[in-house]
């Protein structure tokens, strides 16, 4: 192609050359014969080329040819551009971020890569944006707002949650768990997990018949069914506000076990010590786990006297009567103001109730209607006897309570207690007698 290109450019040389050299002569000739009419100078047409495109133009056929063919007109990068470029690209190995002016800072953070490790990342960027991209490459589906709007704690929560739900006691090294808390302890205020992983089942040798000195050997051989504990996690979380736990297992499909769904005593124990040295917690929900009142009796007596717990949820168990009483002990020994028992097995029938006395008490406009509803709807379709209900010295009177069915209850009038009146006057509200 170059021999095509170069040939036009000769011609033209050697025409104008030709021209000249006629002008020359012409000239010359003129001054040696002397004056003569004037001829105009012909000029011949320029010949046609007979090479590459040889109709095309003499002056388009004209190219540049660039030594590297990747070279181009674009402008050369600023000198910014290009140590931004190095910093992310080195950034892990050498983090340089709070050294920078602030949009040299922004440029670094949209141009790093979520996968970063965390020992990296976790508390050394705070920008949001960040986060979220490493939020939303992990989990499609992503509500900011149960973790107080903030990206960066949703990623910590999250990412340690998943490590509690796949682990496998006396399989996976703890340390997978602790070695994070460094880095994700003063973002983790909730912590939600629906899954606890028992031990591995190994399949039993088959029996051949000798026996060792210790007929109890093959069973103390076996493992535990007892799930992780929390203790020491939840020690290094010193703003964690929110426990939720369900002990199961999901997805189990056709490996359906019921000890998958075991609540052990050691669980338990663990649970309730885990509970009480957690002195920032305000929420604690334990549900569909098998809970009966011996283990909520545990768990009930290590939050007594709790600092900071306002909400209780034991539903969805197996709590009957006596754990209900440990849960009302807990009302006047706690700040609890919310209390769930939904779904368990307290005060299911009662047939032997026929009085209640709840004189001298400030019962008011709802609880005395929301008694007396439940004590006609617990009688209603039976035949027993209806109760005595005393109100004496309750407000507000209870005969606007009282059903329209004739003779539904029988309640007495409202003059004050003799008995309550003379005491009050020389009691004081502090027990101690009036001068």
């Amino acid at each position: 192609m170059q021999e095509t290109l170069v040939t036009p450019t000769l011609s033209v040389l050697s025409r104008s050359s030709i021209t000249m050299q006629d002008r020359s002569s012409t000239a010359g000739q003129a001054s040696s014969t002397g004056p003569q009419p004037s001829r105009p100078s012909v000029i011949p047409p320029p010949s046609k080329s007979k090479g590459w495109k040889s109709g095309a133009n003499v002056r388009r056929m004209r190219r540049i040819i660039a030594e590297d063919p990747e070279w181009s007109l674009a402008i050369v990068p600023l000198l910014t551009e290009l140590c931004i470029q190095h910093i992310v690209e080195n950034f892990q190995n050498n983090p340089i971020l709070k050294q920078l002016l602030p949009e040299h800072q922004q440029k670094v953070l949209n141009h790093l890569s979520p996968d970063l490790p965390l020992t990296v990342t976790a508390n050394l960027i705070d920008d949001e944006n960040y986060w979220r991209r490493c939020c939303m490459q992990r989990w499609p589906v992503c509500h900011v707002a149960r973790h107080g709007g903030s990206w960066k704690r949703l990623f910590f929560e999250r990412h340690l949650e998943n490590l509690i739900k796949h682990f496998i006691p006396s399989t996976t090294d703890p340390a997978v768990i602790l070695d994070l808390l460094p880095f994700c302890r003063n973002y983790v205020r909730r912590l939600c997990v629906d899954q606890f992983l028992p031990p591995v089942q190994l399949p039993l040798q088959p029996w051949n018949g000798e026996l060792s000195d210790s007929g109890s050997e093959a069973e103390m051989e076996q493992p535990t069914g007892d799930h992780y504990q929390l203790r020491d996690l939840v020690a290094g979380l010193s703003h964690l506000e929110e426990l939720d736990l369900v002990y199961g297992v999901k997805d189990c499909g056709m490996n359906f076990e019921w000890n998958l769904f075991l609540f052990t005593y050691q669980d338990c124990h663990s649970l309730a010590a885990t509970i009480k040295a957690c002195h920032t917690l305000k929420t604690f929900r334990l549900t569909r786990s098998k809970v009966d009142d011996d283990k909520a009796r545990i768990l009930i007596r290590s939050l007594l006297d709790h600092p900071a717990l306002e909400e209780l949820d034991l539903s969805h168990n197996l709590i009957g009567d006596r754990g209900a009483r440990a849960a009302a002990k807990l009302l006047s020994h706690s700040h609890l103001r919310v209390l769930t028992l939904a779904n368990n097995q307290v005060l299911t029938v009662n047939t032997t109730l026929t009085s209640i006395n709840l004189s001298c008490n400030h019962i008011g406009l709802d609880g005395g209607k929301q008694l007396l509803e439940e004590c006609y709807m617990g009688l209603e379709g039976g035949d027993r006897e209806r109760p005595w209900i005393s109100l004496r010295q309750a407000q507000p009177t209870p005969q606007a309570l009282v059903p329209s069915t004739k003779g539904a209850f029988r309640v007495p009038s409202m003059s004050p207690c003799p008995s309550a009146a003379a005491h009050r006057s020389h009691i004081s509200p502090r027990g101690h007698k009036r001068t």
